[in-house]
């Protein structure tokens, strides 16, 4: 198969991997803002799958409180306890922005928030109301600590119950406990959920940033798995599990509740109003009079950093989304991570990556250009043959393969390289796309962030520049004008469509055509000693 052909493959297949990547981003929609109501709506099926009434009281909102780590500003309102807002102090909302990165956000243009309560027979969070907690403070500093424990407090009919926040240094996991001291003289039973409520208005994401929003879980027999705003619509999860952890997923960043304990939980989701939600109705617990029991879940609202999550709960890590090569691309994310320890600066470790994979595939792309050359040799024979034969397509295809065989010429030999090399390139592609690392990294001069286009087009360019090079140097047989036209027009359309592709992803192609440069020199060179190549 001649190089131009396998180009125009390498191609179509990419695009159509992108495409098929943007309608599944349409089938599964992202979130837009809507307007938030001082309505609290907490849908909550019950641990047998069936629905219970929502959770609804139209009374205003308590008193908000604020809870500042090094890491996390959060606030709480006081009426059932519901985390309003999450700041993450260590992502600026825009480049250079002093504001802080909002994930949760219960204001007046959005409704992303988390919800916990506790319901049964002796709940605090009824379709009466939910509970006014009391609190010492309206805001809580870690300062030089390296936890901070923040107790809201309140008391029904001999039962006190308090609802703690605990928050460590650096961590975006956040521990809710309850605490139900029972001091009436009646055993009591309650039951804790946590949920994230989202608005599942939705519009689809651009083709060059195809990525998702919605909900995931994990249980017992799934490790991850999304579901979206379309499925939740469908149909109403009712997954029971002892481990797993039910999530709300965008670009960079996540949402997720963690149920503690050894009971059975149960991983539900729900839709209603235009609200999504996604979350965890943990087992009944029963407290008998005199005694205290606690409850406890753990919140993930952070940016999506795989060493941290895969600590806080197992497989939460899974919520980078990889895609289906998720096999590949998470151990070269691991081999950027580790190259950027030494060098500080993400552009320098994605080049030096691009040598790291484009040297390991070293052997293939010689057997690639080897098995060209070789093809290109015999095509003087093989234009002979098809003159000599004409139009008997048995007899040309026995004699081919002859051919092939007493020359020791593998016809594919040129294409499955490339066909071992596409599932690393798309698991690179998807590895920088989902590293968080990369949103508002510097590289160099004009390139300020890795994540967004080169403000300049500079780098697209260029890479359409070192294509038509290697087009340039490859062998070719083709002789049909219209093939021609489409391979010589091939670098322009890539330029374009690499002009809108976040920079960090440009600069992998653009150093692994340089690479391609440097061993397809080295490789001809080397054939042109010992006669197996000669320049088109």
């Amino acid at each position: 198969m001649e190089s131009q052909r396998k180009i125009l493959l390498i191609a179509l297949l990419f695009v159509s991997f992108l495409l098929f990547q943007q309608w599944q981003a349409d089938k599964n929609p992202q979130t837009q803002t809507a307007e938030q109501t001082q309505t609290i709506n907490g849908e909550v099926p019950n641990h047998t799958g069936q629905d219970s009434q929502p959770i609804t009281t139209t009374s205003t909102s308590g008193n908000l409180i604020t809870i500042n780590s090094d890491v996390l500003s959060l606030t709480i309102d006081t009426v059932g306890g519901d985390v309003l807002t999450s700041k993450l102090l260590q992502y600026p909302l825009t480049k250079g922005s002093d504001e802080p990165f909002v994930l949760l956000d219960g204001g007046p243009t959005h409704n992303y928030i988390a919800q916990s309560g506790l319901i049964g027979a002796n709940g605090i969070d009824t379709n009466a109301g939910r509970a006014n907690y009391t609190v010492s403070a309206k805001e809580f500093d870690l300062g030089d600590k390296d936890q901070i424990s923040v107790p809201l407090t309140y008391s029904k009919d001999g039962i006190n119950y308090t609802k703690t926040f605990i928050i460590k240094r650096g961590s975006y996991a956040v521990d809710v406990k309850y605490t139900i001291d029972n001091q009436s003289s009646a055993s009591a039973t309650v039951q804790m959920y946590a949920q994230l409520k989202q608005n599942i208005d939705s519009k689809g994401s651009s083709l060059t940033m195809p990525t998702y929003n919605g909900g995931a879980y994990s249980s017992d027999d799934t490790r991850y798995k999304k579901y979206s705003y379309s499925d939740m619509e469908d149909k109403n999860l009712s997954i029971s599990l002892k481990e797993g952890w039910a999530a709300m997923l965008q670009h960079y960043f996540a949402s997720a509740w963690i149920p503690r304990g050894d009971a059975e939980s149960n991983l539900y989701t729900r839709t209603s109003n235009g609200q999504g939600y996604i979350g965890v109705r943990m087992a009944p617990t029963t407290i008998a009079a005199g005694q205290t029991t606690s409850i406890e879940a753990t919140l993930w609202t952070g940016p999506k950093l795989q060493d941290q999550m895969a600590a806080t709960a197992n497989n939460l890590d899974l919520s980078v989304d990889y895609g289906w090569l998720w096999f590949i691309a998470k151990p070269l994310h691991s081999l950027l991570d580790f190259i950027h320890g030494f060098v500080s600066n993400w552009g320098v470790s994605i080049i030096i990556l691009t040598f790291i994979v484009r040297g390991a595939m070293f052997p293939l792309t010689k057997a690639q250009y080897t098995s060209m050359a070789k093809m290109r040799m015999l095509q003087p024979k093989l234009q002979e043959m098809r003159e000599r034969i004409g139009d008997d397509r048995q007899r040309m295809s026995q004699e081919m393969m002859a051919l092939y065989k007493k020359e020791k010429v593998n016809p594919l030999g040129g294409c499955l390289p490339i066909v071992l090399q596409m599932p690393i390139f798309i698991a690179l592609y998807w590895a920088l796309m989902e590293s968080v690392e990369l949103r508002h990294a510097p590289f160099v001069g004009w390139i300020t962030d890795l994540s967004a286009q080169d403000p300049y087009y500079i780098l697209p360019v260029l890479m359409g520049i070192s294509m038509f090079m290697i087009q340039k140097m490859s062998p070719t047989t083709v002789t049909d004008p219209m093939q021609q036209k489409i391979m010589t027009f091939m670098p322009v359309m890539f330029s374009f469509f690499f002009l809108f592709f976040p920079s960090g992803l440009v600069l992998y192609y653009l150093f692994s055509n340089i690479v391609s440069l440097i061993q397809q020199t080295l490789i001809y060179r080397s054939l042109e000693k010992k006669g197996l190549h000669s320049k088109s």
